[in-house]
């Protein structure tokens, strides 16, 4: 099969490699596409604690596909079923998933690009911010999880607040429901204006969707006594610091929705299934930038550097 190797930081060989061995947990999978991930770019950059090259096919983790083949001890998928699944080998013609981490599509999305990791990730973090009709909301980031996160506010009945640097991401966010956005300028600025907004109550929610200091430094000033602050964001680049003094003073919760347990991943992914089903989320114009297996270089460089136009990078294999 081909499959694309990262050989070195920056640099990605399509080469062919043995087509994954089926053992009796295993589904194998005809990958249709996967999605470019932030989260993979300190691999694709280069660290000192990374070893070169990496497995074939790696880092996608944001796949779906066709079933080719299932082990004999698989009872719930079949071959030719569609299926989006959690993996870390899918930039290449065929990856492996367990039966936990699988989730078949409906007939309805036939057809349907559907990177279910980060969808998935989008209905946990909204399940954990427990957002109520009427809530004012915060989403510090309007880049693919945020626009979504909007969305699923919006529907909630909450009042959603984006802030974002890139004018673009602004415009995303108001044609996705935002009722107020704010250029992410300086702390203070930002602080200032949703006071305003907000008639000084500021936000009973704040999801920090950037995985930067200076977002949760305005998480931080916006938030509400007594609310929810959601860290969201992938921290990834080094320490953070936190005013702890304010945090206690106001008597929030502040909960990481980051995923760990691979189960609650696949109720993510099959909570996104029914929300793209029914509408409450619509993530298809959020796919700006598709690319065949050969240029997936340029998809991790369009991540990187975000350029106006750019929301979300997806491989087509």
């Amino acid at each position: 099969m081909i499959a694309a190797v990262l050989t070195k930081p920056g640099l990605f060989e399509i080469q062919k490699v043995g087509i994954p061995e089926l053992k009796e947990n295993d589904i194998r999978i005809k990958v249709e596409g996967c999605g470019v991930c932030a989260s993979s770019l300190p691999l694709w950059e280069g660290r000192e604690w990374f070893g070169y090259p990496v497995e074939a096919g790696a880092p996608g983790h944001e796949g779906w596909g066709i079933v080719d083949q299932v082990g004999d001890q698989v009872t719930s998928l079949k071959s030719g079923d569609r299926v989006a699944f959690l993996s870390g080998k899918a930039y290449a013609e065929y990856d492996i998933a367990q039966e936990g981490a699988v989730v078949k599509l409906p007939d309805t999305l036939n057809a349907v690009q559907f990177p279910g990791e980060p969808l998935g990730c989008a209905m946990n973090i909204f399940e954990r911010s427990d957002i109520s009709e009427g809530d004012t909301v915060a989403i510090i980031g309007m880049g693919f999880l945020g626009v979504l996160l909007c969305q699923l506010a919006k529907k909630r009945g909450a009042k959603v607040i984006a802030i974002s640097k890139r004018d673009f991401s602004l415009g995303y966010a108001e044609r996705n429901g935002a009722d107020e956005v704010i250029p992410l300028t300086s702390t203070w600025e930002v602080a200032n204006k949703v006071s305003e907004i907000t008639g000084g109550a500021f936000c009973s929610r704040v999801i920090e969707a950037t995985g930067k200091q200076e977002a949760i430094d305005i998480a931080t000033e916006i938030v509400a006594e007594g609310g929810r602050l959601m860290i969201a964001g992938y921290h990834q680049d080094g320490m953070r610091q936190v005013n702890f003094q304010k945090w206690n003073w106001k008597g929030i919760d502040v909960i990481n929705a980051h995923e760990r347990k691979p189960e609650r991943y696949l109720s993510g992914m099959q909570q996104a299934v029914a929300a793209v089903v029914d509408g409450t989320i619509r993530p298809a114009d959020l796919y700006t930038h598709i690319f065949g297996i050969e240029d997936l270089a340029k998809g991790f460089e369009m991540t990187a550097s975000r350029p106006d136009g750019f929301m979300k990078a997806l491989i087509q294999i």
